[in-house]
């Protein structure tokens, strides 16, 4: 008896430990890290970053949990994109994922032709040659395309019709995105067939931003077109206070500037692409294949107006675009 008892303990402490090997191999098994590359700053965009989280949320993937987030966070540095790039790409990342910026984008298929790329993109993609076709990519990336061009077009005369006196008007970019040139040329098309003389001016650090409003200060244009760029939406604080001071009515692709006190906004919902990227994300981390998933357009845009910035300007805003308005805040 005491023999068939040992027996039994000694059958059941092998197939216990077959049992537990292999859910201590797998529980040792590293995470699949995910390089996100943005080119703002965190303060500036904690809020996109928790709508790519929960993305991945939605998919299975829960940061920390069964995925590592790497954050790259330029702040306008697009000089950095080449190293940090092949850095991701020689540690092999499971997916590099660059919401909201082109240069990112493309940098990172400059850098890899293996590694999959999820990229929310203001331009034709096809054009940018990210991706071969928009139903089928057919390479390693793919993503969503938000209309940076018709967008920045219509942008453009939303502030007229806020401002219908406005005549120049001081055209804010930075010269290192290279999306920069894309949305100069809808404005630069767009202005005088509304009647608008824009001038240019070039911002890529806090303290650009400083000078251009310096500039501004003596140049005294009738209202601000700030272009779409990660650092420069990073800085929406500072532009609310330097427009408030200097009383310049300005224009901005995203609400969460006219949230902490700009005029106006218009422009793609930032926060659901950056959501849907991380859907994406988490969808190529399951199995999914770039080649296969067709890139989105983006459906949602948002318009945006400041009714105590507008009073604080001495703006009416006229009833038709209030009644066009998809938020007023008060």
């Amino acid at each position: 008896m005491a023999i068939d008892i040992g027996r039994r303990q000694f059958i059941s402490a092998v197939c216990g430990a077959t049992v537990a090997w292999p859910l201590a191999a797998r529980a040792q098994q590293p995470m699949p890290v995910v390089g996100f590359v943005n080119g703002g700053s965190v303060d500036g965009s904690a809020h996109y970053a928790a709508a790519f989280r929960k993305g991945l949320n939605e998919t299975g993937y829960v940061e920390g949990q069964n995925v590592t987030i790497e954050y790259h966070w330029l702040e306008g540095q697009y000089d950095r994109l080449p190293t940090l790039m092949a850095d991701l790409v020689r540690r092999q990342v499971a997916v590099i994922a660059t919401p909201g910026s082109i240069p990112a984008a493309l940098a990172a298929k400059a850098a890899t032709a293996t590694i999959p790329i999820v990229f929310g993109v203001g331009e034709d993609p096809v054009q940018l040659g990210l991706v071969a076709n928009l139903a089928r990519p057919g390479g390693n990336a793919t993503g969503i395309n938000f209309f940076v061009q018709e967008v920045a077009a219509k942008r453009l005369r939303l502030l007229h019709d806020l401002v219908p006196k406005a005549v120049r008007v001081a055209v804010l970019v930075n010269p290192a995105n290279e999306s920069t040139e894309s949305a100069l040329r809808a404005v630069q098309e767009a202005a005088p067939i509304i009647g608008l003389q824009i001038q240019i001016l070039n911002a890529g650090t806090i303290g650009e931003i400083d000078a251009v409003f310096a500039t501004l200060a003596r140049e005294r244009p009738d209202a601000l077109f700030i272009a779409g760029d990660g650092f420069l939406n990073s800085r929406r604080v500072q532009f609310a206070t330097l427009t408030a001071v200097n009383k310049i009515p300005a224009t901005y692709d995203t609400r969460e500037d006219v949230a902490v006190g700009g005029l106006m906004s218009y422009g793609t919902d930032t926060a659901d692409m950056f959501h849907q990227v991380g859907v994406y994300t988490g969808s190529i981390l399951k199995g999914a294949k770039p080649a296969d998933l067709p890139v989105l357009q983006s459906t949602k845009f948002e318009f945006a107006i400041n009714l105590q910035t507008a009073r604080a300007l001495g703006i009416e805003v006229p009833s038709g675009l209030l009644a066009i308005t998809d938020e007023v805040i008060e």
